[in-house]
């Protein structure tokens, strides 16, 4: 069975004070009410992974995670961070192709293959994103496009290691606006990636692959999304800034 996952994407927000209190209340509300054994991710900005990894200590619920690393090893990329860097400091996961990524620094699928590429190598999980915006789900094109979003930058691994990834589902149209996908929309559309990584690498391994939803999930709607038979849980944004929203959010798991 599938462990469930909720990860808050932190994106670029927050002091280190201001993280260091988040993350202090989050663990202890872990701790203290949640019963499940969803894993619990932290995706915060470069400055804060080691000081907040370090604050956590060893806490067996809790992980760190990039927001994103570079397709390079190493070199004269000035302001990079790569993956050598983040293994170095004991950071388990990163965030790859979040939309803000795709369409603010312009990253594409062939871009996006060298970065899960680099990032397996040094032993890194990849949380892949993949979504669609609004006008290719108004023209009814984004099972193609997120089908195509995989492909590109997964469909080359074995079998074996794209068990090890993890997909996080995120309608662009849903981020930071306050709409969310329905749950059967949610459903729908992770049924269509498992069906569509089945085709490929046969059914078992998709059943091995966590699928997350990420678009505008908060305490309220977690619960009905992540309780659909192929949501393995959600990639957080504005909920996972406050403390008892994002606690809430782990509930629902």
């Amino acid at each position: 069975m599938r462990q469930k996952i909720v990860a808050g994407n932190w994106k670029m927000n927050k002091t280190l004070e201001e993280g260091n209190i988040l993350a202090s209340e989050i663990a202890g509300m872990v701790a203290d009410e949640v019963k499940g054994d969803a894993k619990v991710i932290f995706c915060v900005p470069f400055p804060y992974l080691l000081p907040i990894k370090n604050q956590l200590g060893n806490n067996n619920r809790i992980a760190i995670g990039a927001q994103n690393c570079s397709e390079h090893e190493s070199g004269a990329y000035t302001g990079e961070v790569s993956a050598p860097m983040l293994k170095s400091i004991g950071i388990p996961y990163v965030i790859l192709g979040h939309s803000e990524r795709r369409q603010y620094f312009g990253e594409d699928g062939k871009l996006l293959a060298k970065k899960v590429d680099v990032a397996l190598k040094h032993g890194l999980i990849p949380i892949y994103c993949c979504g669609e915006p609004l006008e290719v789900r108004e023209s009814n094109g984004h099972e193609a496009l997120v089908k195509k979003q995989v492909e590109e930058s997964l469909f080359h691994l074995s079998g074996d290691v794209i068990k090890t990834i993890v997909i996080a589902y995120e309608p662009v149209w849903a981020i930071g606006t306050g709409k969310t996908a329905s749950a059967q929309q949610a459903q729908d559309m992770h049924a269509v990636i498992r069906k569509h990584i089945a085709a490929k690498y046969g059914q078992s391994v998709a059943d091995a692959v966590a699928i997350l939803y990420g678009g505008s999930v908060n305490a309220a709607n977690a619960k009905e999304l992540f309780a659909c038979p192929d949501v393995d849980g959600g990639l957080v944004g504005g909920a996972s800034l406050k403390s008892r929203e994002f606690t809430e959010v782990i509930k629902g798991a």
